[in-house]
């Protein structure tokens, strides 16, 4: 009981205590530099970005500010990536204000303490997930659906800036299609104002003319103090320009959000944290997986689930809202030399001086430079060279991939709808492809190995034949394999011998074990002897347990085809062909190879498969 007292104090100690892995090189002067540098370079470009992404989320600029202080340095101090840069981020803000849609009419106060509330949600169910190593079901949200939602969320991200370029009094949350929010952009645009689009153009062209040219410089900053400096110089704001306006100065209090709401709210916010908390996730253990293959250093997904989820509960404690990993900014984390957790504790430090100190310099920012902000943020999301990939690979995940971008695109601003197909038609073509896998008959081919007889023209039996089952034998595809395996019987009236090869068999069900057990009984009433090759272990120990081993007969389980076909033999004489099995001798393998390319070489690729 001590034993498993302590082992259990240890796990948790583990779990809540990672960063005692790395606080021990900061003692190296080196370390504790590259941290600080790296730490200010992120700042610098996360304190603009976390205004214009929590303008995007809905929300006043400064709650950005607020997710970029505490949430910052507890994901790095409780996760187990060391370079990960948690805060706000564009597609979790997205998805934020998607849930947020339906409570617009409340007003501005009310959909703060709602954001915080959903960011504590999300906190929880990620702590939940990785405290019970449940990290694993995130692989529901597979590859193409994650591209396909992800391009379809950065589409409706640029477009959502739009009205900000322009000048236009023009807010997504007006409606309740985004393709309705589109059109009324375009019945607005008579109404453009010059002074808007002339900053919108400076921001953009500077943004763009650093990324291009000066790529190591801090560019985002740059145009914020830029365009700031040009805003209140020309009185950009009485022109008729819209800017960031009066900041609280000072840093957040703990404030649990604390407000009436109806069962199906709750229930409403609960569905949208475990999506956005599945997803935001899938995000940053992406970033952190790509960046732990370069530096060689260990990742657990069910620790960051942690970092992540104190992260957000963090922020909903504190007036913030939903943070997850950012690509952008732990690249840039990386590339400035972090070597640990502590990089992400100084740019929390720098966002705290910053509301401490510097609110009063922002109010003259231009919300049209937050929006191409956010815009040139979102380009690098945009990337349909995966999809086209996806549907090299393997054509369901291209199609998946693409319903997944449309549907997301035509439910939007619902953007759980889309995610809630990509997810089901994925898992669905999954079980379709499942529900029918490869079934051949195998024959000796000329270079000594089994291969798919029909593929490669080789001769098969009469009287016996070897039939390979590529996939694990449950109640969906029993029915196929059954049907499989009696049309092939019929097709050879003088059959004596089957051997079914199970080697690619992981798991059978009771349903598989039960059409095997009526398929023993149909083959000895047809004086057919039935053997199983080359069965794993615990596929085999399942037989034993269910009387299926010993229904067939103990002896009729080979670890290899050519041993069955020897017994056989054995038992049934010259009445059975064998032939189509033997090994070549090496006289007769060069006269069979000969012969085999030239009755195939047409019909077969260039570059021949190690196996059929």
């Amino acid at each position: 009981m001590n034993d498993w007292l302590a082992a259990l104090l240890s796990s948790w100690k583990r779990r809540f205590t990672p960063f005692h892995a790395w606080i021990g090189e900061l003692k190296d002067p080196t370390t504790l530099r590259a941290d600080a540098l790296a730490g200010l370079t992120v700042a610098l470009v996360l304190i603009p970005q976390s205004m214009a992404y929590a303008q995007l989320a809905g929300l006043p600029a400064y709650i950005g500010l607020y997710a970029s202080f505490l949430p910052v340095m507890i994901g790095a101090l409780f996760g187990s990536s060391r370079q990960l840069g948690t805060g706000p981020v564009a597609i979790v803000s997205l998805m934020s204000a998607a849930a947020m849609q339906p409570y617009i009419s409340q007003g501005v106060e009310t959909i703060v303490v709602y954001s915080a509330l959903l960011a504590i949600m999300i906190g929880f169910f990620q702590l939940s997930l990785g405290l019970l190593k449940l990290g694993v079901l995130v692989d529901f949200l597979s590859h193409p659906v994650v591209i396909g939602f992800t391009n379809a969320g950065a589409l409706i991200i640029g477009t959502s800036q739009v009205p900000k370029l322009f000048g236009l009094n023009v807010k997504a949350d007006q409606f309740d299609h985004h393709y309705e929010f589109l059109w009324a952009i375009l019945s607005s645009l008579p109404k453009t104002q010059v002074i808007t689009v002339l900053m919108a153009i400076i921001a953009l062209g500077m943004l763009l003319t650093l990324r291009k040219y000066f790529p190591r410089q801090p560019n985002v900053l740059i145009t914020v103090v830029v365009t700031t400096l040009l805003s209140w110089a020309l009185g950009y704001q009485t022109a008729g320009g819209s800017v960031v306006g009066a900041i609280p100065q000072g840093l957040p209090s703990f404030n649990l959000p604390s407000i009436s709401m109806s069962i199906q709210t709750l229930g409403s916010l609960a569905t949208s944290a475990m999506i956005i908390g599945l997803l935001g996730f899938v995000e940053a253990i992406s970033i952190a997986k790509a960046m732990a293959a370069q530096t060689r250093q260990r990742l657990s997904a069910n620790q960051e689930l942690v970092g992540q989820g104190l992260a957000n509960i963090s922020a909903g404690l504190f007036s913030g809202y939903a943070v997850s990993g950012s690509f952008s900014r732990s690249a840039v984390n990386f590339a400035a030399g972090a070597v640990t957790g502590f990089s992400s504790v100084i740019t929390g430090i720098l966002v705290a001086i910053t509301l401490l100190f510097l609110t009063p310099l922002l109010y003259d920012l231009p919300q049209a430079t937050l929006a191409a902000v956010i815009i040139m943020a979102v380009i690098n999301l945009l990337k349909f060279a995966p999809i086209k990939h996806a549907w090299k690979v393997e054509k369901h995940d291209g199609v998946v991939a693409v319903i997944t971008l449309v549907a997301t695109l035509v439910f939007a601003p619902h953007l759980d709808q889309g995610i809630f197909l990509g997810v089901i038609l994925s898992l669905g073509l999954f079980l379709y492809r499942t529900m029918s896998p490869r079934f051949v008959e195998v024959s000796r081919h000329a270079d000594g190995s089994m291969r798919d007889a029909e593929r490669h023209h080789l001769k098969t039996s009469d009287t016996v034949a070897i039939y390979r089952f590529d996939g694990d034998l449950y109640f969906a595809n029993t029915g196929y394999l059954e049907g499989k395996l009696l049309n092939a019987i019929a097709q050879k009236p003088n059959l004596k011998v089957l051997v079914l090869d199970m080697e690619s068999v992981d798991q059978v069900d009771s349903t598989g074990e039960e059409m095997l057990h009526k398929l023993a009984e149909r083959l000895r009433f047809n004086g057919i002897w039935f053997y199983v090759a080359r069965i794993k272990l615990p596929v085999y120990e399942a037989f034993q347990r269910s009387g299926l081993a010993e229904q067939i007969s103990e002896n009729r389980f080979f670890r290899e085809r050519t041993q069955a076909i020897k017994d056989a033999k054995k038992h049934l004489g010259d009445t059975i062909d064998i032939e189509p099995f033997l090994k070549y001798t090496p006289a007769e393998l060069s006269v069979a190879q000969q012969v085999q390319q030239q009755s195939s070489s047409e019909l077969e690729p260039k570059a021949k498969p190690l196996t059929a």
